[in-house]
């Protein structure tokens, strides 16, 4: 198990909380200390993702559940219990912070779904959220998984290749960034070759010539 104080700034909360070995990358997604941990059993809506409320209108549910996950780090120390690896070679862990798990606590608000394909773990108190009609629950809407197969079937249809709809943008920091398609960037994100930019037909793909996935934590 790896241990260590959470000391991150995040933007709107008090000024007394101090900066960073913990990152928010997505609403199921923390980098600690520099490893990069997907929240084992979970699955949190996109962050470009949005979902319908009780009165018909929509909420950017990805962003709340970004949001969420945020305050929730910086309650304790943060501990990930290394749970192996997905079928997509990512770190699982049921991560804490002090004596709340983390995976749980976004369940449990309605701010992510038990990834029933993968884990029963979270499925009990992904019914009572149901029950309750919180968060994501409030009405009727897409499962992130649903989401992303969407989102994949629909992509850019200027890749080269309609399997491999990646984007590898090169920052003007340098930095070598990839978006899926539905990453919030993915839409305006042009691909030049000439600059180093290319495409990708799997995330794997991408992680191993060097690009990362964007963080929309902060």
């Amino acid at each position: 198990m790896k241990c260590l104080f959470v000391i991150v700034l995040v933007a709107l909360l008090p000024a007394n909380v101090c900066a960073s070995n913990v990152r928010v990358v997505d609403g199921d997604t923390l980098d600690v200390n520099g490893v990069r941990y997907r929240l084992h059993g979970i699955d949190a809506p996109e962050a470009s993702q949005t979902c319908a409320d009780r009165v018909g209108s929509r909420w950017d549910c990805g962003q709340a559940a970004i949001n969420f996950i945020k305050k929730l780090v910086v309650t304790g120390s943060v501990t990930c219990d290394d749970r192996g690896k997905d079928a997509y070679g990512r770190t699982l862990a049921v991560c804490s912070a002090g004596k709340k798990d983390i995976n749980a606590e976004m369940v449990r608000s309605g701010m992510a779904w038990a990834f029933r394909r993968y884990s029963l773990d979270y499925a009990p108190l992904e019914t009572i959220a149901a029950g309750a009609r919180v968060g994501v629950w409030q009405a009727e809407t897409e499962t992130p998984w649903d989401y992303r197969s969407q989102r994949w079937k629909s992509s850019d249809n200027s890749a080269p290749d309609p399997a491999c709809p990646i984007k590898g943008n090169v920052s003007r920091k340098q930095e070598k960034i990839y978006h899926v398609p539905w990453s919030k960037d993915y839409g305006k994100t042009r691909i030049d070759e000439n600059k180093g930019e290319r495409w990708f037909c799997s995330e794997d793909e991408a992680i191993a010539a060097g690009w990362r996935a964007p963080s929309w934590g902060y």
